[in-house]
C-alpha cells in the first residue's frame, strides 16, 4: 500500500503536513532553524512586495506582518553579549522592523524592497555559516554540546531554549 502525495485526499491531508513541518521545526538543530526563519523571512518579503505592486493590500499586510513577527523573533533571540558583531545585527533588525511598518502603513513597496536588500546577504551568510557547522551528534550524545567551529557565532548568537524566543511563527 502507498500513501499518497502531501496535499491529496487521503493520508496526505494538510494537518498531516503541519505536523511534519512542526515536528521538521521542533527537531531542526539551531543552525538550522535560523536559515528556516531566514527563508521564511525572505519568502514574505517577496510576496508582500508582490502584493503590494498589484495593490492586493490584504496580501501585503498579512505578508508584512508575518515578516515583523520573524524580524521580532530573530531580534528577541539574539543574545547581543555572545559576540561582537550581535549588536550591530540587532540594530539591522530594527530598522528593518521599522521599515515594514512603515512599508505596511504607506503602503510602499520601495521600503519592502530595501528590507529585502538589507536582509537577503545576511541569509546567504547564514546559510553559509550553517554549512559549515558539523552535523549533530545523535540525541542524548554529549558531543551535541559542544561549540561550532571558529570564528561561527551560532553556538552562543541565539536562545534555543522553548519559549525564550518570542512564539511561534509557522512555516506552512
Amino acid at each position: 500500500m502507498t500513501m499518497p502525495p502531501f496535499g491529496s485526499s487521503g493520508y496526505g491531508n494538510a494537518g498531516q503536513r503541519n505536523q511534519y513541518l512542526s515536528d521538521s521545526v521542533l527537531s531542526a538543530p539551531p543552525a538550522r532553524l535560523l536559515t528556516m526563519l531566514y527563508d521564511r523571512l525572505l519568502l514574505d518579503l517577496g510576496r508582500a512586495e508582490s502584493a503590494q505592486q498589484a495593490s492586493n493590500w490584504a496580501a501585503a499586510n498579512e505578508n508584512l506582518l508575518h515578516a515583523q513577527a520573524i524580524v521580532t523573533e530573530l531580534s528577541s533571540s539574539l543574545k547581543t553579549d555572545a559576540w561582537d558583531g550581535a549588536d550591530s545585527l540587532l540594530g539591522v533588525y530594527n530598522y528593518v522592523s521599522t521599515a515594514l511598518i512603515n512599508a505596511n502603513i504607506q503602503r510602499d513597496a520601495a521600503l519592502t524592497r530595501e528590507a529585502i536588500e538589507l536582509l537577503e546577504p545576511l541569509r546567504q551568510a547564514w546559510h553559509e555559516a550553517a554549512a559549515a557547522v558539523p552535523a549533530p551528534a545523535p540525541a542524548g550524545a554529549a558531543a551535541f554540546a559542544s561549540a561550532a567551529p571558529a570564528g561561527f557565532a551560532s553556538a552562543g548568537a541565539w536562545n534555543t531554549q522553548p519559549g525564550t524566543g518570542g512564539g511561534s511563527l509557522g512555516f506552512g
